[in-house]
């Protein structure tokens, strides 16, 4: 099962309605919320780091950057490194850019800012540069359940 189908199935099994869209590849949130025809705020961006040697997912809107000093002090994390190119495909057999803000499709715990909250619409790429999901993002919340923190 693909990652996009783990994802699909999980909204599916919670009754969550979701809009999936084709599109031209993306890699950046800038070309994403081009080709999607949505704002930056509105896109999950989906990061994976090392805690303390640990995977982790922090998710943040696409127009905002993780502020690391302050997730390694709110969680007392000693090292915090992103996880390189090789890693990501190696965790989650998916490449950087294509990462879902859903932990549990790729079995990763998740950190979203909290911000991601106060959005109406949650859009992302679905497991692929060509996939993207729109969803309340209050439902993303719900399904995921990730720990809210402010992280930017």
């Amino acid at each position: 099962m693909t990652v996009l189908e783990k994802i699909q199935e999980l909204l599916d099994d919670n009754h969550v309605n979701y809009t999936l869209t084709e599109h031209e590849p993306v890699h950046t949130s800038e070309e994403a919320a081009k080709v999607r025809g949505t704002t930056l705020s509105q896109g999950a961006k989906a990061l994976i780091f090392f805690a303390d040697k640990k995977p982790l997912l922090i998710v943040v809107p696409g127009d905002k950057r993780a502020n690391l000093k302050k997730f390694k002090k709110t969680f007392s994390i000693k090292d915090l490194r992103m996880a390189s190119p090789e890693e990501v495909t190696q965790l989650t057999g998916l490449k950087i850019g294509a990462i879902p803000p859903i932990g549990k499709a790729i079995n990763l715990p998740s950190y979203f800012d909290q911000s991601v909250k106060s959005t109406d619409t949650a859009v992302f790429n679905a497991g692929s540069h060509s996939h993207s999901i729109a969803m309340k993002a209050q439902d993303l919340i719900k399904i995921e359940q990730p720990k809210l923190c402010d992280i930017t």
